[in-house]
């Protein structure tokens, strides 16, 4: 029994990863509560533990007295001369104390005591170790890809979770894939770590530079800001430090050599480098490109610009879904709204006039799409309507009919 119960504590050290100090304060914790238990205190228990030779002893040291009031702590005098007749009243007697003495039962309980210390350490480990790792990419292997959540092993054999919510729309997994994401979360779940990977975090994109741009390595370039509709678009702001770096021809490589893998790593998603500047004009001028804006207006009260564009400009600024002035307007801080220039002596009424016929929340989805005028929702097709705005077919036609009506009046 006792050798069977060294070698699984052995077992547990090699298998767990547990420092021999932690490993041994385990042990002589676990004994001593299990002593205490049975003979009320543990304090006159010596308890000596060698992992690396397997030695374990115990050994129980007691008060030679005359006559025992406490036999955990005393033992008579008559009883200590028959084994050594050296021993005086008052001195200590220490005496082997054998794991048969803890019985059946006993032992069950050491052995459940002790796997359930070890978990507990091994659960706060895992916990430290991806705690101070929060942000980092790690690459696992997918074990089980369910409908809500994708489950991924470390090389460790640790459970991960990579949720629906923080996976790019097109992503699909299979059983034994390798997978790639960065670390967002880790928390406490009934005294269970639970670490959350992300594949739709700026964050993971901002990492994928890091590992493909030596110079943001090097911290020669530094990511201000990074944007992103996750498998659509991203903008990433940029800075060199030193100016004979060009900061988006180094993200970017030769033939775009180091953003490909990047894209194909997101799904193919539309990466937009930017040279940041603190110049809020030019910031916004070059997070709306290729579109050129004719004239910028900000009100700082409330974060909003306004800018005026050439009518064939306004959908190479809005973007496909409207995804590149959102993501401008994110990158910038500010919410940016586009008007359409006309002509001097064109007609044309402002979707605002119309607010006593259609609903405002309508005129918002419009203008959202940089249809501010009523020539400019006129000069778009239904279908096209329905696509960018997410509005009713049968809406769209009743706020065209509207419109113009005013134009034949």
């Amino acid at each position: 029994m006792e050798v069977n119960l060294v070698s699984t504590f052995s077992e547990f050290k090699e298998l767990k990863n547990i420092d021999r100090p932690t490993m041994i304060g385990v042990l002589e914790e676990v004994f001593r509560n299990q002593l205490a238990k049975m003979y009320g205190t543990a304090d006159n228990f010596d308890i000596i533990i060698n992992l690396d030779k397997g030695d374990f002893e115990i050994w129980r040291n007691r008060t030679v007295v005359e006559e025992v009031e406490d036999p955990n702590l005393e033992i008579s005098i008559e009883e200590v001369s028959k084994i050594d007749d050296s021993y005086e009243i008052g001195e200590e007697y220490p005496e082997e104390f054998k794991l048969a003495e803890f019985g059946r039962r006993g032992i069950l309980n050491l052995r459940q005591n002790l796997s359930g210390r070890i978990m507990d350490i091994e659960k706060a480990n895992l916990y430290k170790k991806y705690h101070d790792r929060l942000g980092e990419i790690l690459v696992g292997e997918v074990y089980q890809a369910w409908k809500r959540e994708v489950l991924i092993m470390d090389e460790d054999g640790n459970e991960l979770v990579l949720p629906k919510s923080e996976q790019i729309p097109s992503d699909f997994f299979r059983k034994g894939d390798t997978i790639k994401a960065v670390i967002q979360d880790v928390e406490m779940n009934n005294n269970t770590p639970v670490i959350t990977l992300s594949r739709t975090s700026p964050q993971f994109l901002e990492r994928l530079f890091e590992q493909e741009v030596p110079e943001i390595f090097d911290g020669l370039i530094t990511i201000k800001k990074v944007v992103r509709i996750p498998g659509e678009r991203a903008k990433v702001a940029v800075e060199s430090y030193d100016d004979r770096i060009d900061p988006v021809g180094a993200c970017v490589g030769v033939k775009g050599a180091r953003i490909h893998g990047i894209v194909r790593e997101l799904r193919n998603e539309n990466i937009d480098v930017i040279n940041w500047t603190s110049n809020i004009q030019l910031m916004i001028q070059r997070a709306l490109s290729p579109a050129k804006i004719s004239s910028i207006k900000i009100n700082e009260e409330q974060k909003s610009i306004y800018v005026s564009l050439k009518p064939s400009e306004v959908s190479q600024a809005i973007g496909k879904g409207g995804t590149n002035i959102k993501l401008a307007g994110m990158l910038v801080g500010y919410q940016i709204e586009v008007f359409r220039e006309t002509e001097e002596d064109e007609e044309d009424v402002m979707l605002i006039e119309f607010n006593d016929e259609i609903d405002q929340w309508i005129i918002d989805a419009l203008r959202g799409i940089g249809c501010d005028t009523a020539k400019s929702v006129l000069a778009l097709s239904v279908s096209e309507i329905v696509r960018r705005a997410d509005l009713e077919e049968e809406t769209v036609l009743e706020v065209q009919n509207i419109l113009r009506s005013e134009f034949e009046d």
